[in-house]
């Protein structure tokens, strides 16, 4: 018999170890929750069993928590964002909770291994890339930091897709992440929410006062569904509570007793498609309808809730600001502002002017973007079908705020027509941007340099108006996430070295500083990250059948694939290189092994295209007797967070090379940083502020600034970089000659035609020579294994900076004005943070 076979729940429970009592719970949810024996239970299975038991352990310190906050009436954050990339949460809580020794041991004894368990997971992807990555590091910081919170967001049926690879195409496949279950969630059908969509408006006096009232309009429930966010530690657990569609029509009997069956539950269908996929194509009308109404739902399901909360305890309206702070992840969440003048005007009675000074002491917006194809702009005819109430009051609101803005500039029309919330045109559209500016307290980018973009060229006009509504809090990554859980090699080294303080404090890390110096510390680092290089390796070789050489260089490039990000620029200089060696088979190269992944958005023809590209140089280059091995390029399919969790710890470069003034900010980079990879950047987004922080020699930054690209923009000619250049010109020629795509000719026509003929927009071509030269530099450092560790050690050192608990914190004190709020232990399980 096994030891799974024999296991029993011990008889004495109040003496029994931590790894006892997973044990025990462990073998009974397998029992009697799940309904398995040890014959017929799967891996999959014993992973469930597994999480309910540690789940277990949550729900006591999640109720303690909010039992807590509500008997202390604290002031918390409603943290709003469509996007929450949370991977996979086993591992994470294990961690955060301090179990992993006695899971460990539980599984162990049993004849189970922690880690295959832990890896069972299904990555929760309810996100595309940075922002949600970020929503989901903020909301374990605020947990970590003790400060009440919690995130809304949307339980998309079908996260962002599965992608997969064929013919060196991007394909996409639905993310059916629920399939299996989703342990970590419970359901709170009491907190029902009705949303409401299209109607009409009527207005008129009541009781002398002038109201509006919204008729014949069509519901949606919204369901909520709650998952325990842990901090380190383990005493705080915030929610973050995700909104499912539900029809309020079940089922139509009539017409299925007269045979209509796809009559009966098409109502049914159509209301729950809302929250059936992440992103729908927006390049489609119906597309756009439809992330509308996401957007309005996720909105609408939010407030109701908080405003549900804070009249539960009997405060009057003028406390509300006091008691929620309501933050807009980007402008997804935007509606919120006419949303809650709604609430308080028409459900609460409020006269405007007391509801517009709640409405903007209570909300705070984070801006992520400069580029204006993403600031998200509303066909006004949209709006009035869908939210025919909202659009009113977006009027309103405007026709107020444009005469405070002629009040303060008068006899300037080009003024307000640059600020007025709704663009003028053959079609009004609504500027999201400019509505969450105006009905708001703060307005906050997410790196310095964002910010200053933001201020003094993205809404200038507002900044002039509005000075002290605007602030910089630059992005941060939890470093339990993306050190401790990802990289555990390099993690034990460095606690070893300088104890576990940067769990918690990051900054703590400046201690590894005086052992870059340390040439016995440099080789213990070097063998770490040659650990996880060999790890990766196998991974790879055992997914894909990639070869990688562990003794190479190991160059990623990991992010979705945008214009912007120019992994086009990438693979410019790999086809430079690709040359070198093959004019020079004998010469003494550096090995480089060149890794990307990404997901393009499906509508996303250029992106797609790319993808393509990588995957066709790759094949070439990999294939060339020439190369001989000493270059392999390969794509890595189906990006996610526990696919970045084994390749970022494994890069010796990290390559963020978007455009300068293109960025906001990136994590990838911090995340980079902090496993001891050396960055090959442009000064854009937060690679500004680590360069500040490592020096300019401990870093690898090339390229135009963002100023130098604003003054060359207007008379840039990407022609004249070829003719000035043989190598490039050469790689040109050789990528457009059909070498890499002789079996579709062609193919890669309108990526040639973006980079010459129509302007080559982002400046690949003005950034390759220095691009190239840069990694001739990355190449001479390689070769010396020790100056490289030493380097790659102060870049660990000064990482502290960008954690999310010092963004957090920033927050708190500038933006919220939230305190923490300490939770007592009451179990002698519980550790100290």
């Amino acid at each position: 018999m096994t030891r799974l076979e024999t296991a029993t729940p011990p008889i004495a429970a109040a003496d029994i170890t931590p790894a006892e009592s997973i044990q025990a719970d462990f073998v009974s949810h397998l029992m009697h929750t799940l309904g398995r024996d040890c014959y017929s239970a799967t891996l999959h299975d014993r992973y469930l069993a597994l999480a309910l038991a540690i789940r277990d352990r949550l729900i006591e310190r999640w109720v303690r928590t909010q039992q807590t906050h509500h008997r202390r009436q604290v002031k918390r954050v409603y943290y709003l964002s469509m996007e929450y990339l949370i991977g996979r949460s086993l591992g994470n809580n294990v961690i955060n909770l301090m179990m992993e020794d006695a899971v460990r041991e539980a599984m162990g004894d049993l004849g189970l291994d922690w880690v295959d368990l832990r890896d069972e997971e299904v990555d929760a992807g309810l996100g595309n890339g940075g922002l949600g990555r970020l929503a989901a590091c903020f909301l374990e910081s605020l947990a970590t930091m003790q400060i009440p919170a919690m995130g809304y967001g949307l339980r998309y049926d079908y996260g962002i897709f599965r992608q997969a690879i064929e013919n060196g195409y991007q394909v996409e496949k639905p993310d059916d992440w629920l399939r299996g279950g989703n342990p970590w969630e419970i359901a709170r059908p009491d907190y029902l929410v009705p949303v409401r969509f299209g109607g009409r408006v009527e207005e008129g006096r009541e009781n002398g006062k002038w109201v509006a009232r919204w008729f014949d309009t069509k519901t949606v429930f919204g369901m909520p569904y709650d998952t325990p966010v842990v901090g380190y530690g383990g005493r705080t657990v915030n929610t973050l509570r995700l909104w499912s569609a539900r029809s309020s029509v079940e089922f139509g009997l009539e017409d299925f007793q007269q045979g209509d069956y796809i009559a009966a539950v098409q109502t049914k269908v159509a209301a729950e498609s809302l929250t059936k996929v992440l992103y729908p194509d927006d390049t489609i009308s119906a597309g756009r309808d439809l992330r509308l109404r996401q957007e309005y739902f996720l909105v609408a399901c939010a407030l109701h809730d908080i405003l549900r909360r804070f009249k539960a305890d009997g405060m009057p309206w003028q406390e509300l600001p006091n008691r929620a702070a309501v933050q807009l992840n980007d402008t997804h969440p935007a509606l919120a502002v006419p949303e809650l003048m709604r609430l308080l005007v028409d459900d609460e009675g409020l006269l405007w002017e007391e509801a517009w000074d709640l409405t903007v002491r209570s909300l705070g917006y984070t801006n992520h973007t400069l580029m204006g194809e993403a600031l998200e702009k509303w066909p006004a005819t949209m709006i009035a079908r869908v939210l025919p109430r909202h659009l009113q009051i977006i009027h309103e609101i405007n026709r107020r705020f444009l005469r405070v803005v002629s009040a303060h500039y008068p006899n300037d029309p080009d003024r307000l027509r640059r600020m007025s919330l709704v663009e003028e045109g053959p079609e009004k559209q609504v500027r999201m941007a400019h509505l969450a500016i105006v009905g708001s307290h703060s307005t906050n980018g997410v790196s310095h340099i964002h910010t200053e973009l933001i201020k003094h060229r993205l809404v200038p006009d507002f900044h002039a108006m509005y000075p002290g509504r605007f602030n910089s809090k630059t992005n941060g990554i939890t470093q339990r996430r993306w050190l401790l859980k990802a990289n555990p090699p390099l993690a034990d080294l460095i606690t070893e070295a300088i104890g576990d303080r940067w769990i918690t404090a990051l900054d703590g890390l400046e201690s590894l500083a005086p052992l870059a110096h340390d040439a016995a510390f440099r080789e213990r680092f070097l063998a770490v990250k040659r650990q996880a290089k060999a790890a990766l390796a196998g991974y790879l070789q055992c997914k894909s059948g990639y070869r990688l050489d562990p003794g190479s260089l190991f160059d990623i490039q990991v992010k979705r694939l945008h214009a912007y990000k120019r992994q086009l620029l990438n693979v410019l200089g790999i086809v430079i290189r690709y040359n070198r060696l093959r004019r020079s088979p004998g010469g003494d190269f550096v090995p480089r092994t060149c890794l990307f992944s990404g997901k393009a958005a499906p509508a996303y023809a250029l992106a797609k295209l790319l993808i393509k590209l990588i995957n066709c140089v790759g094949a070439a280059v990999n294939n060339d007797p020439a190369v001989d091995g000493r270059l392999r390029v390969y794509f890595v399919p189906d990006y996610r967070v526990s696919l970045a969790e084994r390749l970022i710890p494994a890069a010796d470069v990290s390559e963020q090379i978007s455009t300068a003034g293109t960025e906001a900010s990136g994590t990838g980079n911090m995340k980079f940083m902090l496993n001891g990879a050396l960055t090959v950047g442009t000064l854009d987004g937060a690679n500004v502020e680590m360069h500040d922080e490592v020096g300019d020699e401990n870093i690898f930054i090339f390229g135009l600034t963002a100023d130098q690209v604003a003054d060359l923009a207007p008379s840039y000619d990407p022609h004249a970089c070829c003719q000035t250049d043989d190598e490039v010109r050469e790689a040109l020629d050789l990528l457009f000659s059909g070498h890499f795509n002789f079996e579709e000719p062609g193919i890669f026509e309108p990526i040639r035609r973006a980079l010459l003929d129509d302007g080559d927009r982002y400046m690949h071509l003005a950034d390759l020579r220095p691009y190239v030269d840069t990694h001739d530099r990355v190449d001479a450092l390689y070769r010396r294994p020790h100056e490289w560790a030493r380097k790659a050690i102060l870049n660990i050192a000064h990482s502290g900076k960008f954690s999310s608990d010092r963004t957090i914190a920033e927050y708190a004190r500038d933006i919220w004005h939230v305190e923490p709020c300490p939770i007592e232990a009451s179990t002698e399980f519980e550790s100290d943070p």
